[in-house]
């Protein structure tokens, strides 16, 4: 398995969600984020002690945008023939199976990552053990 540690640090600027102003005393309202747009309304204006929008300066770094907390970025395989192209970026890219193979697919696409050196972040998703037979 090609093991690799991240060059830089993966920060999160911001972990908690952003929620929907006056969504926390009304069960009615999801918590899902939408912009305030009234004239009087303290969070659009920025009042202290409110809740914070989002903006761009929350933003993640270019180099770390999808990287996974491994250091690898994921890159989304759907047969056997897509991990030859991969194999020049082992390193910084992992193998990340797609959700809608067939079991059979799935054990070949692992068996050959691992003859390549490609990690895959999920190898033993589609193994059940077969009890029945």
């Amino acid at each position: 398995m090609a093991a690799l540690k991240p060059l830089v640090k993966i920060v999160k600027k911001r972990t908690k969600k952003f929620i929907w102003h006056w969504s926390d005393q009304y069960v009615e309202m999801k918590q899902n984020w939408w912009k305030p747009r009234g004239i009087d309304d303290r969070v659009c204006r920025r009042f202290k002690s409110q809740i914070l929008m989002p903006n761009i300066g929350y933003g993640s770094k270019r180099k770390i945008k999808h990287m996974l907390p491994s250091g690898f970025c994921k890159f989304l395989v759907y047969n056997v023939k897509v991990l030859k192209g991969l194999l020049m970026c082992n390193k910084s890219y992992c193998a990340g199976i797609a959700h809608n193979l067939s079991s059979k697919t799935f054990k070949a696409i692992v068996e050959r990552a691992a003859q390549l050196a490609f990690r895959v972040p999920n190898p033993n998703a589609r193994l059940h053990s077969e009890e029945h037979e």
